[in-house]
């Protein structure tokens, strides 16, 4: 709210910060356009459905190696659960999402609606937390898979066999690079990925299907071997729905897929309120994605297993996290095996790109909304930084190993899905939905079940979720102790009645009189006048109340809006509601001194009791030690004290 002028950054400065939105300062920038703005025309679904692919279809890359290593001569069976899983749960549960978040917010912030105060808070930094270790660990994950890609090639293997962890950091540093600069056209760009990588792979099912077919021994010995192993058919159903939560990494990209809402043009008609074309068209871009993703990972499940010896899927195999490379090149080539492992390096690379896009779409969108970030987490450049050496640190933790990272990915794709699935059992049942309550809340159980599963099996996930969730709860606390006497008012507002106040003090001394309300009858506002006049040896009774209202204090920013009234024909009045008491009277010091070109003065009352209790109070519940606190605001919010508000304690 202060209009105080500051030095001009540095150039350094200036570039890392750019598109910086402060909202708390009063002065928003966005670099971006607007979901409103006519020049954000968005693109058609099926071109934004690449962008979300480039995430959701890359895990060919490293799926079918991982399932066969998770479920052996089972992992088509298992697959096949999967894909029952992924288009009877997943996918309707994030057509619902795409209906009731349309502008990209996710299961998250569904979420955020039911909870208030410090506890919905907290639940969604929890949920950022698995959400951080959803997208780093693809972004890690896909670096070293494509590292893996191209130390692999025969014709580079013999150069760059020990060089797997310094490509994957030098990977990982391109992407922070690319985003530094400057991510622009990243939908055209996954257009062409996707649909040359996914060619590529036409190819390679193709002709593994026809091998399979005209080696009539191979499917004898699979089947011969899977009776061996399991017994029967429900046996190995059994078994199959007992491990395919192994196989949650081919569940990855709705989250993404929703993310991406904004990018689609939807219809002439749409409104911001209700985007009917942007749902219709995220529905079929869902879709879409989820059927040819269940045709590859059904089919590549089934060739990889019987084409590929079961050792060569073990770590040092030559399938070992690149299973369609590998029949890429034994039965197409060296030629075309090179032209696939560029393919999916590339792809690969470009999920990371989804992944952080991701990243910076989320954390800035809660985050310093929460006061629970410094001001420059909204911009990009800084927060890229920050999120490329968390990145590092993963890589050097997992030493640049596919496997190793996978359940961690699993563990933050399942827990997603499965908040989703809950928010959305949720939102049927509170539309009155019977049916889609009981069809969600199933959905919820066998996610919840998966995720139980896939923590029960590899701990390291959950470990590492937690350690982003601890992360995340701790600089968010310590931020918003370091911001707590910021202003943090993007806006004030007055009614007629609170304007005509304001203006008619203006012709002479503006005096408040900060009250908290209690029965608010005639000798409350008698006795506070008569109080005041005493301890500040004041004539005359030429005051306004102001009384602040707390609604939730775990709020950091807000608009406020100030109403007038008049109580018991004599009393003027102003009422506030504001997350925090001391934010919300500075803020309408500075309001009052800048529409006036006079200095407000301001009355208050010693709090009793300890400071740093009254501090605790002020930090949690908005309220405490008020006058001071009041002032502390204003200190900071105007350095020139000669045009401070006063504020005056008796």
């Amino acid at each position: 709210m202060a209009t105080t002028e500051h030095p001009p950054p540095s150039r350094l400065r200036a570039w890392m910060l750019e598109g910086l939105s402060d909202m708390g300062k009063g002065h928003a920038k966005q670099e971006q356009p607007a979901e409103s703005d006519p020049e954000h025309k968005g693109q058609p679904w099926y071109r934004v459905m690449c962008l979300t692919g480039v995430d959701y279809f890359s895990t060919l890359g490293y799926q079918p190696g991982i399932a066969a290593l998770a479920a052996g001569l089972l992992s088509p069976v298992a697959t096949i659960v999967l894909v029952i899983v992924t288009l009877a749960g997943a996918l309707p549960v994030y057509r619902r999402v795409a209906e009731e978040s349309p502008h990209g917010q996710g299961s998250i912030a569904m979420l955020e609606r039911l909870l208030t105060f410090w506890k919905g808070k907290l639940f969604v930094l929890t949920l950022l937390g698995f959400a951080a270790t959803d997208f780093l660990i693809t972004i890690t994950l896909s670096a070293a898979d494509a590292s893996t890609h191209l130390v692999e090639n025969p014709h580079l293997n013999s150069a760059l066999h020990d060089k797997q962890m310094l490509i994957t950091l030098l990977l990982v540093a391109l992407l922070g690079a690319v985003f530094l600069k400057g991510f622009l056209e990243a939908i055209g760009v996954a257009f062409a990925l996707v649909g040359v990588y996914l060619s590529l792979n036409v190819v390679v099912v193709i002709v593994g299907l026809w091998h399979v077919a005209t080696a009539g021994h191979v499917v004898t010995d699979w089947s011969s071997g899977l009776t061996a192993e399991h017994g029967n058919a429900f046996a190995m159903i059994g078994v199959a729905l007992v491990v395919f939560p192994k196989l949650a990494l081919g569940l990855s990209g709705f989250e993404t897929g929703v993310a991406v809402m904004p990018h689609v043009k939807g219809d002439p008609d749409d409104t911001e309120e209700r985007p009917t074309g942007r749902i219709r068209d995220t529905k079929k871009l869902l879709t879409t994605a989820a059927i040819i993703m269940s045709a590859f990972l059904i089919t590549t499940s089934f060739i990889t297993t019987l084409l590929i010896p079961e050792k060569e899927f073990e770590t040092g195999g030559e399938a070992n996290g690149r299973a369609l490379a590998y029949l890429a090149h034994h039965y197409l080539g060296s030629g075309f095996g090179t032209v696939y492992d560029i393919s999916t390096i590339a792809i690969l690379w470009f999920a990371g790109a989804s992944a952080m896009a991701g990243l910076l779409n989320l954390m800035p969108r809660y985050l310093p909304r929460y006061g629970m970030a410094p001001h420059w987490a909204r911009a990009v450049r800084p927060m890229v930084i920050v999120f490329i050496l968390i990145a590092f640190l993963v890589t050097w933790i997992f030493d640049a190993n596919v496997d190793a990272q996978g359940g961690a990915y699993a563990t933050g794709v399942l827990v997603l899905i499965s908040s989703a699935a809950i928010a959305v059992t949720i939102a049927a049942h509170k539309a009155g939905q019977r049916g889609w309550t009981i069809a969600f809340g199933v959905i919820s159980a066998v996610f919840l079940y998966t995720t139980v599963v896939n923590v029960i099996e590899r701990p390291d996930g959950v470990k590492i979720g937690a350690c982003f969730i601890a992360g995340i709860i701790l600089v968010s606390l310590l931020s918003r102790l370091a911001r707590a006497f910021e202003l943090r008012v993007t806006s004030v507002s007055l009614d007629p009645m609170a304007d005509r106040f304001i203006r008619d003090m203006a012709s002479r001394k503006i005096r408040f009189i900060a009250n908290e309300p209690d029965q608010r009858d005639k000798a409350e506002y008698r006795e506070k006048i008569e109080q005041i006049q005493t301890d500040n040896d004041l004539p005359g009774e030429d005051f306004v109340f102001v009384e602040v209202t707390v609604l939730d204090p775990s709020e950091f920013e807000a608009g406020l809006t100030v109403r007038g009234e008049v109580l018991h024909n004599r009393y003027r009045i102003l009422t506030l509601e504001s997350s925090s008491i001391p934010n919300a009277l500075a803020a309408l010091l500075l309001h009052v001194r800048d529409v006036t070109g006079c200095t407000p003065h301001i009355y208050f009352e010693w709090t009793e009791g300890s400071p740093f209790a009254n501090f605790l109070r002020f930090f949690l519940f908005g309220q405490g030690e008020v006058a001071p606190v009041t002032r502390e605001v204003l200190r900071e919010a105007e350095p020139d004290r000669d045009r401070r508000p006063r504020v005056h304690t008796g």
